[in-house]
């Protein structure tokens, strides 16, 4: 499951390796950030405060499921 974080500016600045290591999370503008729930957990663990905004769920594609008629 991904998440959709905001940093604090001092926040940012501590999260950045760790993002740059643990997630191909997506950079939006405002400290904004869409990451894995490892990146969030790694953020966590090394104490590092963020407003959670969103959790997101992966929708399958349209147009039917792998293997399925349509």
């Amino acid at each position: 499951m991904d998440l959709v974080i905001r940093l604090s500016k001092p926040e940012e600045l501590k999260a950045i390796p760790i993002l740059l290591r643990h997630s191909p999370g997506t950079v939006l503008p405002n400290g904004t950030y869409i990451i894995s729930g490892g990146a969030a957990k790694a953020l966590r663990a090394a104490g590092i405060e963020f407003q959670e905004i969103s959790r997101l769920t992966h929708v399958p594609p349209r147009g039917g499921a792998s293997g399925e008629r349509v």
